[in-house]
Protein backbone atom coordinates (compact mmCIF):
# COMPACT_ATOMS: atom_id res chain seq x y z
CA UNK A 1 0.00 0.00 0.00
CA UNK A 2 1.71 3.57 -0.95
CA UNK A 3 2.63 5.51 1.95
CA UNK A 4 0.20 9.02 2.22
CA UNK A 5 0.37 12.21 4.38
CA UNK A 6 -1.45 12.40 6.68
CA UNK A 7 -1.48 16.10 6.70
CA UNK A 8 -2.73 16.31 3.16
CA UNK A 9 -5.49 14.09 3.34
CA UNK A 10 -6.73 15.65 7.07
CA UNK A 11 -6.63 19.37 5.96
CA UNK A 12 -8.10 19.71 2.60
CA UNK A 13 -11.30 18.75 2.22
CA UNK A 14 -12.41 15.97 -0.73
CA UNK A 15 -13.21 17.41 -3.76
CA UNK A 16 -16.24 17.25 -5.70
CA UNK A 17 -17.04 16.29 -9.15
CA UNK A 18 -20.24 17.51 -10.54
CA UNK A 19 -22.88 16.07 -12.63
CA UNK A 20 -23.98 17.61 -16.08
CA UNK A 21 -27.41 18.15 -14.71
CA UNK A 22 -26.02 19.33 -11.48
CA UNK A 23 -24.07 22.33 -13.50
CA UNK A 24 -27.17 23.18 -15.71
CA UNK A 25 -29.05 23.30 -12.11
CA UNK A 26 -26.55 25.16 -10.53
CA UNK A 27 -25.96 28.01 -13.64
CA UNK A 28 -29.74 28.11 -14.53
CA UNK A 29 -30.54 29.25 -10.54
CA UNK A 30 -27.60 31.88 -10.58
CA UNK A 31 -29.33 33.03 -13.96
CA UNK A 32 -32.78 33.03 -12.71
CA UNK A 33 -31.96 35.19 -9.45
CA UNK A 34 -29.77 37.89 -11.73
CA UNK A 35 -32.72 37.70 -14.15
CA UNK A 36 -34.34 38.60 -11.06
CA UNK A 37 -32.91 41.74 -10.42
CA UNK A 38 -33.29 43.48 -13.50
CA UNK A 39 -36.88 41.66 -14.21
CA UNK A 40 -37.98 45.64 -13.76
CA UNK A 41 -35.89 47.22 -16.36
CA UNK A 42 -38.30 47.60 -19.16
CA UNK A 43 -40.93 49.28 -16.26
CA UNK A 44 -37.64 51.66 -15.61
CA UNK A 45 -37.00 52.09 -19.20
CA UNK A 46 -40.67 53.15 -20.16
CA UNK A 47 -40.71 55.75 -17.62
CA UNK A 48 -37.31 57.04 -18.12
CA UNK A 49 -38.94 57.75 -21.88
CA UNK A 50 -42.31 59.13 -20.46
CA UNK A 51 -39.73 61.46 -17.71
CA UNK A 52 -37.97 62.11 -21.14
CA UNK A 53 -40.74 63.34 -23.19
CA UNK A 54 -42.18 65.22 -19.86
CA UNK A 55 -38.91 67.17 -19.58
CA UNK A 56 -39.21 68.14 -23.79
CA UNK A 57 -42.11 69.11 -23.51
CA UNK A 58 -41.14 71.40 -21.17
CA UNK A 59 -38.29 72.58 -22.44
CA UNK A 60 -40.30 73.37 -25.67
CA UNK A 61 -42.93 75.40 -23.77
CA UNK A 62 -39.89 77.45 -22.04
CA UNK A 63 -38.26 77.92 -25.31
CA UNK A 64 -41.45 79.03 -26.58
CA UNK A 65 -42.56 81.10 -23.97
CA UNK A 66 -38.56 83.12 -24.36
CA UNK A 67 -39.24 83.62 -27.89
CA UNK A 68 -42.46 85.14 -27.28
CA UNK A 69 -40.94 87.39 -24.39
CA UNK A 70 -38.25 88.47 -27.23
CA UNK A 71 -40.53 89.29 -29.63
CA UNK A 72 -43.16 91.15 -27.11
CA UNK A 73 -39.82 93.06 -26.02
CA UNK A 74 -38.62 93.93 -29.60
CA UNK A 75 -42.60 94.86 -30.38
CA UNK A 76 -42.23 97.49 -26.93
CA UNK A 77 -39.47 99.04 -27.47
CA UNK A 78 -40.53 100.03 -31.24
CA UNK A 79 -43.75 101.31 -29.63
CA UNK A 80 -41.43 103.57 -27.33
CA UNK A 81 -39.52 104.55 -30.01
CA UNK A 82 -42.59 105.21 -32.46
CA UNK A 83 -44.24 107.19 -29.10
CA UNK A 84 -40.68 109.57 -28.62
CA UNK A 85 -40.11 110.47 -31.88
CA UNK A 86 -43.72 111.18 -32.55
CA UNK A 87 -43.25 113.49 -29.45
CA UNK A 88 -40.16 115.45 -30.74
CA UNK A 89 -42.23 115.99 -33.76
CA UNK A 90 -45.22 117.36 -31.91
CA UNK A 91 -42.67 119.19 -29.74
CA UNK A 92 -41.03 120.46 -32.53
CA UNK A 93 -44.18 121.93 -34.40
CA UNK A 94 -45.44 123.54 -31.46
CA UNK A 95 -41.91 125.22 -31.10
CA UNK A 96 -41.88 126.59 -35.03
CA UNK A 97 -45.52 126.73 -35.30
CA UNK A 98 -46.01 124.28 -37.65
CA UNK A 99 -48.53 121.62 -38.84
CA UNK A 100 -47.26 118.19 -36.70
CA UNK A 101 -48.65 116.34 -39.54
CA UNK A 102 -47.22 117.92 -42.09
CA UNK A 103 -43.60 117.57 -40.05
CA UNK A 104 -43.75 114.01 -39.38
CA UNK A 105 -44.17 113.66 -43.19
CA UNK A 106 -41.03 115.83 -43.77
CA UNK A 107 -39.33 113.98 -41.38
CA UNK A 108 -40.30 110.36 -42.87
CA UNK A 109 -38.60 111.79 -46.22
CA UNK A 110 -35.41 112.31 -44.54
CA UNK A 111 -33.68 109.16 -44.77
CA UNK A 112 -34.98 108.86 -48.99
CA UNK A 113 -33.57 112.84 -49.15
CA UNK A 114 -30.42 111.62 -47.45
CA UNK A 115 -29.48 108.96 -49.40
CA UNK A 116 -30.65 110.53 -52.85
CA UNK A 117 -28.05 113.29 -51.75
CA UNK A 118 -25.20 110.44 -50.90
CA UNK A 119 -26.34 108.83 -54.30
CA UNK A 120 -25.72 112.38 -56.05
CA UNK A 121 -22.84 113.34 -53.98
CA UNK A 122 -20.93 110.28 -55.24
CA UNK A 123 -21.74 110.58 -58.67
CA UNK A 124 -19.63 114.38 -58.24
CA UNK A 125 -16.13 114.70 -59.44
CA UNK A 126 -13.74 114.26 -56.72
CA UNK A 127 -11.96 117.57 -56.91
CA UNK A 128 -10.03 119.01 -53.76
CA UNK A 129 -11.34 122.26 -52.56
CA UNK A 130 -8.27 124.90 -52.71
CA UNK A 131 -7.45 127.78 -51.11
CA UNK A 132 -5.56 130.49 -52.69
CA UNK A 133 -2.30 128.80 -52.25
CA UNK A 134 -3.60 125.78 -53.73
CA UNK A 135 -3.63 123.94 -50.34
CA UNK A 136 -6.34 121.83 -49.17
CA UNK A 137 -8.02 123.61 -46.24
CA UNK A 138 -8.03 121.27 -42.89
CA UNK A 139 -11.41 119.98 -42.04
CA UNK A 140 -13.20 121.96 -39.12
CA UNK A 141 -14.77 119.11 -37.93
CA UNK A 142 -14.05 115.13 -37.80
CA UNK A 143 -16.31 113.20 -40.34
CA UNK A 144 -17.60 110.92 -36.67
CA UNK A 145 -18.74 114.62 -35.49
CA UNK A 146 -20.41 115.28 -38.69
CA UNK A 147 -22.31 112.19 -38.55
CA UNK A 148 -23.01 112.63 -35.15
CA UNK A 149 -25.23 115.32 -36.06
CA UNK A 150 -28.86 115.00 -35.64
CA UNK A 151 -30.47 117.17 -37.15
CA UNK A 152 -30.29 116.30 -40.73
CA UNK A 153 -30.63 119.05 -42.46
CA UNK A 154 -27.52 120.43 -40.07
CA UNK A 155 -25.75 117.04 -40.87
CA UNK A 156 -26.22 117.62 -44.57
CA UNK A 157 -24.99 121.07 -44.35
CA UNK A 158 -21.89 120.15 -42.72
CA UNK A 159 -21.31 116.99 -44.81
CA UNK A 160 -21.26 119.77 -48.10
CA UNK A 161 -19.07 122.14 -46.04
CA UNK A 162 -16.65 118.97 -45.62
CA UNK A 163 -17.14 117.06 -48.39
CA UNK A 164 -13.37 116.34 -48.97
CA UNK A 165 -13.78 113.96 -45.30
CA UNK A 166 -16.87 111.61 -47.41
CA UNK A 167 -14.57 111.27 -50.80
Amino acid sequence: MPETNDTQTQGAPAERTFTQAEMDAIIGDRLKRERAKYADYEDVKAKAAQFDAAQEAAKSDLEKAVEERDRLKAQLQQLEDERTRAEQVAKAAAAHGVDAALLARMAGDVDENAQFLQQQMAAMPKYPTLTDKGETPPPTRTRAEIMAIRDDAERLRAIAENKNLFE
